[in-house]
């Protein structure tokens, strides 16, 4: 199969997107409502019906970032030197593949050894995918669209996430009959074991839809002469070396990742604050539903107002929520709901524009190992960043872990502005707002 938009439509039109562009994201909506219907309940399982402490928890998710971050250097290398089309196809069919057996293992799990398991397993697939994926998205648009683009497939991958966790809200709520009661505390969260089991046993069939239409990604795709590029026949053997500009921008978005640790720690937090499993799982959607509604339209913006403007933004904002999470007293619980969808604004300021500076700074036969790259750095600082959460809390508490991840942020903020703003002095798009 081809893209069926022409050469020339891409030329004459060039605020369309093409036919794989699409092709993508409708998969990737697919796997977020398989994979958002376990995520914000994991940690609840792990820590309520497993008995895990916050730093096994923190290891299980920083442990499974890693492996993402891993297996997207590898995959996206390799992807590379395969050629593009059927070299990525490959490896975002199997990646897509592997998660389904991730969450049935998790589904089955009587210990958290046997979930870090089945988590790894699932994260395994994900990163074989990332890199191609994010790689063919780049190729498959021109350098003006690219914004755009990946706005589009984050659209729906959080569009997906949100369908995900309303389902699992839902069915937490449907199946539980009742609100939890004596929810005063994070350990007072009680949901029956067998309930959380339905849930990740569904969120594993779903899994089997994303998978399916994988096999629709094209082998190939007709190249724009817009932005055709040749590759060398001997690229396999051929050392790519990336920019300095690139190791610029990577440096940055590293060091960010050690304030961010993972999200399930959130989740845990939401619990302190005396809500339920099921209403723990809203307060995530909170935070998806702004997510999907503006990642496409900043996606678009940060093409003509600047990507290092938008993504400042966005760091600060995630110092601002992590702090007001970690002081927020009991008796102000309701504040946790405007604080999570404020978090959503966050991820829409910088999750897909983060792959649009990657992929700005790296050359097209290298998109694959770039983005590989960046997922590797991130993985490892994150992994580190979800440790120290689980460990601080374990012994100080939440206010502590969740403080640490914001003083963290706003160091990161200044240290991009201190080393960003020389890179490239001469280009408004690149420059930091004064």
């Amino acid at each position: 199969m081809s893209d069926s938009i022409p050469p020339q439509t891409l030329t004459d039109a060039p605020r369309t997107l093409p036919r794989s562009v699409w092709i993508l994201s409708w998969i990737s909506f697919f796997a977020d409502v398989s994979s958002e219907m376990v995520y914000p309940i994991l940690p609840l399982f792990m820590v309520q019906s497993l008995g895990a402490s916050r730093t096994k928890l923190g290891l299980v998710e920083g442990a499974a970032v890693l492996l993402v971050a891993l297996m997207s250097a590898y995959a996206g290398i390799r992807s590379d030197r395969q050629g593009r089309g059927g070299g990525r196809v490959k490896w975002i069919r199997m990646g897509y593949g592997m998660p389904v057996w991730g969450k049935a293992i998790i589904a089955l799990a009587s210990t958290w050894p046997m979930v870090a398991a089945g988590r790894l397993l699932d994260r395994f697939g994900k990163g074989l995918r990332g890199a191609p994926r994010d790689a063919l998205i780049a190729d498959a648009v021109t350098p003006e669209q690219r914004g755009r683009a990946f706005g589009l497939h984050r659209t729906f991958d959080t569009a997906g996430a949100l369908l995900g966790v309303l389902l699992s809200a839902f069915l937490l709520w449907w199946l539980t009959g009742t609100p939890d009661q004596n929810a005063a505390s994070q350990s007072s969260i009680h949901t029956p074991d067998w309930v959380y089991r339905v849930i990740l046993a569904v969120g594993a069939v779903l899994g089997l839809a994303a998978w399916g239409l994988s096999f629709l990604v094209p082998e190939s795709r007709r190249e724009s002469p817009l932005h055709a590029t040749v590759i060398p026949e001997n690229v396999s053997t051929m050392p790519v070396k990336l920019s300095a500009e690139y190791w610029s921008v990577l440096t940055a978005l590293g060091l960010f990742s050690l304030a961010n640790s993972s999200d399930a720690f959130l989740m845990l937090r939401m619990g302190e604050f005396g809500y339920s499993s099921w209403q723990v799982v809203l307060l995530y959607a909170a935070y998806n539903i702004t997510y999907a509604g503006l990642s496409y339209p900043i996606g678009a913006l940060s093409d003509r107002w600047g990507r290092w403007r938008i993504i400042s933004a966005g760091w600060l904002i995630y110092a601002g929520v992590y702090a007001g999470l970690a002081w927020l007293p009991k008796s102000m619980a309701w504040g946790a709901w405007p604080l999570m969808g404020v978090y959503g604004v966050y991820m829409a300021l910088t999750d897909g524009i983060g792959k649009a500076l990657i992929t700005d700074h790296a050359p097209p036969e290298a998109r694959g190992q770039a983005m590989g790259i960046f997922y590797a750095v991130t993985g490892t600082t994150t992994l580190v960043a979800s440790l120290l959460a689980g460990w601080l809390w374990d012994h100080w508490g939440s206010p502590a872990a969740l403080s640490l991840g914001s003083a963290a942020a706003l160091i990161a903020l200044i240290a991009l502005a201190i080393t960003r703003r020389p890179a490239i002095p001469s280009t408004e798009e690149n420059r930091l707002p004064s």
